[in-house]
């Protein structure tokens, strides 16, 4: 820190020195070009007001005349003295002690005489610095002589050396206060703060437990807390994984962690690598005035992947669709992500308009979304949607192989109903890449995937995979029943494996989770679960004792009209909980350039409105419809606080909002209202299971688990 300072100093008072000087020297300059000037523009007024009377006196031939003009104007400020010569260059008269300093006539005099024009110079007679000005003196406009007018001139210098002394002691006294001045900034600004860091660092190396202090204030160095708090958690998360691991050695638990996650991913990798393709990107930069912010899109399927690439370093390859991914890529496409601790690589894929409204929106989520999903809304097949599905599917399949055209082996994991078509056409060209999806939503039975006019196509791309994933058997059982009707091919039903020219695949159930270590609550939080839901009630503006709470994407498969209805209803058999429950919708804005999609988010808006209007007062409402994006952090709080959880999809694959929720609930508390249509029904048996279109019974359900005992 001395070392800095005195550079930092030394810096300045150069740097200040050097600034002061060539300022100094150009005053100095300018000072000096206009006393040159005032004293020239003297010496022309006075030649000019003497020259009448010398002419006269010196044609006359008066000397006595002119001696006495030369004697009375030669005691003027800097005035050395006055001199009138003849044609000749020759004195007729001068002011007395003029001649010590004119021994010989300046030739500045010849020269005004014989150009007949003023002329000026500066010149040293000795030690002496003289400043002469020669005029002609005229008879009948014939030159007869010269004026010749002589100023000290030495005052100049003398005031130019008291500029550069002022300059000197002004510069010293800059000196001084700057080096106070830096020793106060390196004190207050710079030593302060990094001793601050440095004790916040000790701390986090030699602190115990899960509460991490807080980040100090960093002054001038607060750039750097963001990166010194990543550093913390990443510090901590070593600690804690350090300490599980250790625990879990001594109890013999195989519990999974992100290190053995970590482990196990690269073994079974060895030298090759995992390249996923989805079509939803894990991270998107959307623009927000002039500056780019980071989202974590609410999707299942970032939920379930991130973990894995962050643990094997892999590459993720998915649609670049916000307004700001261009920005931020590099010239192939590329991003290192999490932005705050890259670990994986991002690719991204550019698509048209046309080929978004075709592919996504229109073959995607008008056609096999609601095919898959028993939610009573009709699929949507043209034939324009199915050329751009197959347009993207082979767009997104070149890219991915030049992602792996130098991986021996790769393994390649294709992500949901968007890429049918992708794993045949990878394994076309790469027969040494191991593939495998993972068909994120339900397989309806055959009868039903038969409405699909390609469904041979999409079934024979499907089954260029070595593998295909299922969340639960049902699912799997449905996909091999549907093959075995609709294309030439072996299915094993008691190996659960397909066989088509040739080439095997298998078909597995793989029910997908979150990684509970993620849900923990902040580091230093200590807010109970009620101290947390009278916050969130103050900030939405509403009264309330219990409040429930659900986390969807405004899709028509969620249940969200018939989870409006069970509330209802819950009012109208217990009206005791008017005023007392309210229940907070966070629902995320989707699809919405498809018309049902639309519609329904208009639905869901005025069945609030109308449930609302019926039983608000002025400081409670039944139903808060939080209609935007929320991060993960924001939702959090909702599942921390909430007495209940509702997820009443019609039809869901699995529904991973059921398990956040528990995930988050580390104080045992709050209770999961689960629909029997989703796969976490399967496995989270104690959840209160019901059956969505039975309004009635989810309004029991709801009941049941405001008047629960905690214990239970």
């Amino acid at each position: 820190m001395r070392l800095l300072s005195l550079r930092l100093i030394v810096s300045l008072i150069v740097g200040i020195t050097l600034v002061s000087l060539l300022s100094s020297y150009y005053s100095v300059r300018m000072e000096k070009l206009e006393l040159r000037r005032d004293l020239e523009r003297r010496a022309e007024l006075l030649g000019e007001s003497l020259s009448a009377n010398v002419e006269r006196s010196l044609e006359k031939g008066s000397l006595r005349d002119l001696q006495r003009i030369v004697q009375r104007f030669g005691n003027r400020e800097h005035l050395a003295g006055i001199a009138v010569f003849d044609i000749f260059g020759d004195v007729v008269a001068e002011t007395p002690g003029l001649a010590s300093v004119l021994s010989t006539p300046p030739a500045v005099v010849m020269q005004a005489e014989a150009e007949n024009q003023g002329k000026a110079e500066f010149a040293r007679s000795g030690n002496a610095s003289l400043h002469i000005y020669a005029m002609p003196l005229h008879h009948e406009d014939k030159v007869i002589g010269a004026l010749a007018i002589v100023h000290d001139s030495g005052f100049i210098a003398a005031q130019t050396r008291q500029v550069w002394r002022d300059t000197f002691l002004r510069v010293l006294v800059q000196v001084v206060i700057i080096a106070f001045v830096t020793l106060l900034i390196v004190r207050w600004s710079l030593s302060g703060p990094i001793a601050r860091a440095a004790l916040w660092m000790r701390t986090l190396r030699t602190q115990r437990g899960t509460t991490r202090p807080a980040a100090p204030d960093l002054g001038l160095f607060q750039p750097l807390a963001s990166e010194m708090a990543t550093i913390a958690r990443s510090l901590a998360s070593a600690r804690s994984a350090a300490e599980t691991e250790a625990r879990l050695r001594q109890t013999g638990e195989s519990i999974w962690t992100a290190q053995r996650l970590a482990v196990h991913v690269r073994s079974k990798l060895a030298d090759s690598r995992l390249f996923v393709v989805s079509n939803r990107e894990p991270y998107q930069h959307i623009r927000q005035g002039k500056s780019v912010t980071v989202m974590i899109p609410a999707s299942g399927v970032v939920t379930a992947l991130d973990p894995v690439l962050q643990a094997c370093d892999g590459t993720w390859v998915a649609h670049g669709s916000a307004d700001a991914d261009r920005e931020m890529v590099d010239q192939k496409d590329h991003l290192r992500v999490p932005p705050e601790d890259p670990k994986y690589t991002l690719r991204r894929i550019w698509l048209t308009p046309a080929e978004e409204d075709g592919y996504y929106y229109g073959f995607a989520n008008e056609g096999l979304w609601p095919l898959c999903h028993i939610a009573h809304t009709r699929p949507l097949f043209r034939a324009s949607d199915w050329e751009q599905y197959q347009t993207v599917n082979r767009k997104f399949a070149d890219a991915l192989l030049e992602e792996m055209a130098q991986t021996e082996q790769p393994v390649v994991l294709v992500q949901d109903y968007h890429f049918a078509l992708l794993p045949r056409l990878i394994k076309e060209k790469r027969p040494d890449a191991r593939v495998a999806i993972f068909w994120h939503i339900p397989w309806p039975n055959p009868e039903a995937f038969g409405i699909c006019p390609w469904q041979n196509e999409l079934l024979d791309g499907l089954l260029g995979a070595d593998l295909i994933g299922f969340h639960v058997q049902a699912h799997c059982n449905n996909f091999q029943q549907t093959v075995d009707r609709s294309l030439e091919s072996q299915v094993d039903l008691e190996h659960f494996t397909v066989k088509r020219n040739e080439h095997v695949t298998l078909v597995r159930p793989f029910p997908i989770s979150v990684d509970f270590n993620e849900f923990k609550p902040p580091a230093g939080t200590t807010a109970d679960s009620e101290t947390e839901r009278a916050a969130l009630l103050k900030e939405l503006g509403v009264e309330a004792i219990f409040m429930g709470v659900g986390v969807d994407r405004v899709d028509y498969t969620k249940g969200i009209l018939e989870r409006f209805l069970a509330i209802e209803r819950l009012f109208e058999r217990f009206p005791v909980y008017l005023k007392q429950f309210v229940f907070v919708q966070i629902g995320a804005p989707s699809r919405t350039h498809i018309k049902r999609y639309h519609d329904f988010l208009l639905e869901v808006e005025v069945e609030a409105e109308r449930i609302n209007r019926r039983f608000q007062t002025a400081n409670w409402k039944p139903i808060v419809f939080l209609n935007r994006q929320h991060s993960h952090q924001e939702i959090e709080r909702y599942y921390r606080a909430a007495d209940l959880c509702l997820v009443t999809s019609l039809h869901d694959g699995m529904n991973l909002v059921a398990k956040e929720f528990l995930a988050t609930r580390d104080d045992e508390d709050g209770v999961l209202v689960l629909s029997r249509f989703t796969g976490a029904a399967r496995e989270l048996r104690d959840a209160l299971v019901v059956n969505p279109y039975d309004i009635d019974q989810t309004a029991d359900a709801i009941r049941m688990a405001l008047v629960m005992d905690p214990e239970e």
